[in-house]
C-alpha cells in the first residue's frame, strides 16, 4: 500500500448513552486523522439522540441487528465510500485508540489482512473475568482445530482489516457474536490474520449484555458455529477433508 490509506473506524453502539460521547469526543479531538462512523443499532436509550445532538457521523438502524449486523453495516459503508482500512472499535470505552497506528502498520506493510488487538500477548491492563478468559481459551483451541491459526484473544472486538477483507465482510459477516467466526472465515478463505499487544480498559459505564448464563450460551453457540463454518467453507472450496 503505497499511498496514505483512508481509514474508517467502525463503532457499533447499542444502548451506550453513558459511553458514546467520551469515546467519540476522544477520537475527534485527539485522532482527527481518522474517519469514524457510529452504527446506532436501534438503541432504546438516548444513544441516537446524543449522536444527533452532537453532530456525530452516525447511522441509525431501523431495527436491532445485533453486533454482527451493526459491524457489517459499517463494512458496507466503508466499501461504498472507498476506504482502504476498516477498524472495529467498541463504543463502551474499552479500546484505546492510541494503538490504532500499531493495528494499521502490518496492513500497510502487507504482512496481514487482519490485525487483532490482543490483551493477552503481554497481559497488561484489564484482562476480563476468569470465566470469560476460560471461554476465550476454549474458543482459541477450537479455532486452531478449525484452521491451524493461533490467536490469543479470539473475542477481541478491536481489529483492523484491509480493503480485500472489508469487501468480503461487507457481503458476508456472522451474526450475534461474530468475532471468532470472522477469524475462521478470513483464514479459511486464504486471508492472513495476526495480532498485536494492546491494553484494554474496563467499561466506562453501563452494563455488559453478556452475563454468566449468556457467557455459557455464547461459548457453546460459537463452538458449534465455528465447526459448521469450517465444514461449509471447506465444501464450498472443494476440500471435504
Amino acid at each position: 500500500m503505497q499511498k496514505k490509506p483512508r481509514v474508517l473506524i467502525i463503532i457499533p453502539a447499542y444502548n451506550e448513552e453513558t459511553n458514546i460521547k467520551k469515546v467519540v469526543d476522544n477520537l475527534s479531538t485527539n485522532y482527527p486523522q481518522y474517519d469514524y462512523i457510529v452504527i446506532n443499532d436501534c438503541s432504546t436509550d438516548s444513544t441516537g439522540e446524543i449522536c444527533r445532538r452532537s453532530n456525530y457521523n452516525y447511522l441509525s438502524l431501523p431495527i436491532n441487528l445485533g453486533i454482527g449486523g451493526g459491524v457489517q453495516t459499517g463494512y458496507i459503508y466503508a466499501l461504498q465510500n472507498d476506504y482502504d482500512i476498516a477498524i472495529q472499535m467498541d463504543g463502551d470505552g474499552q479500546h484505546n485508540p492510541e494503538y490504532i497506528p500499531n493495528l494499521i502498520k502490518p496492513l500497510c506493510e502487507e504482512k496481514f489482512d487482519m490485525v487483532i488487538g490482543s490483551r493477552f500477548l503481554e497481559k497488561e491492563g484489564f484482562q476480563t473475568s476468569l470465566m470469560r478468559r476460560m471461554g476465550i481459551n476454549i474458543i482459541k483451541h477450537v479455532i486452531y482445530l478449525c484452521c491451524k491459526t493461533k490467536i490469543s484473544d479470539t473475542t477481541s472486538g478491536f481489529r483492523a482489516v484491509n480493503k480485500k477483507l472489508l469487501n468480503m465482510y461487507a457481503f458476508d459477516y456472522a451474526n450475534d457474536y461474530p468475532e471468532p467466526e470472522a477469524i475462521v472465515a478470513a483464514t479459511l478463505n486464504g486471508f492472513r490474520v495476526g495480532e498485536i499487544p494492546v491494553m484494554m480498559n474496563k467499561r466506562i459505564g453501563g452494563i455488559s449484555s453478556i452475563n454468566v448464563s449468556r457467557s455459557i450460551y455464547y461459548m457453546v453457540k460459537v463452538i458449534l458455529a465455528l465447526l459448521v463454518q469450517r465444514l461449509s467453507i471447506r465444501r464450498r472450496n472443494g476440500d471435504v477433508t
